[in-house]
């Protein structure tokens, strides 16, 4: 196996400037599938959202550069007889393709087994979004099924793929 090029760290207020770059360079990426922040006052607004027990978020960044690549949240972090998460992810524009959100995201979930003791993670696709598809299944994530007009999206509500990973591990005790 080869060297991560990559480590996670969390996303603080100190990340503004670098972050909004990011997610204003890479609007044509993301468009449709998703709107991250890209004002101050948006960036505010998704760090006190973050800033519960109930969500954590991780910034993918390139060891060389130490440039911000990608973001991965666990989302809707569920404790007690769930332990459970849905993920929600985006790269750079500038890092596409190169890896680093699949190192990213194997990392995240080996994060949130194994330390979290989370037992499951959900990543729901819309199903024309073949990139983070492909990424998911890179990572061991499997289809469970269909949600008709799950999240409301671009003004409509959209249909969405359920992408889980399990916990391989057996006899977990919360």
């Amino acid at each position: 196996m080869t060297e991560p090029q990559i480590y996670l760290r969390p996303l603080t207020s100190d990340d503004r400037d670098e972050f909004l770059r990011m997610s204003q360079d890479s609007r044509g990426l993301h468009e449709p599938w998703i709107s991250p922040p890209t004002t101050a006052r948006g960036f505010e607004a998704y760090i006190n959202r973050l800033d519960s027990d109930d969500h954590e978020s991780f910034l993918v960044c390139e060891k060389a550069s130490r440039a911000i690549t990608g973001v991965i949240n666990l989302n809707s972090i569920v404790r007690g007889t769930f332990l459970s998460a849905s993920l929600g992810y985006y790269v750079a524009a500038a890092y596409a393709e190169r890896g680093y959100m699949q190192q990213g995201l194997l990392r995240v979930a080996e994060h949130a087994f194994r330390v979290m003791g989370l037992h499951r993670l959900e990543a729901n696709i819309q199903p024309e979004n073949r990139r983070s598809i492909r990424l998911v299944q890179r990572c061991g994530f499997r289809l469970e099924g269909l949600s008709p007009k799950f999240l409301f999206i671009d003004g409509a509500w959209r249909d969405h793929e359920r992408w889980c990973k399990v916990d391989p591990r057996q006899g977990l005790e919360s």
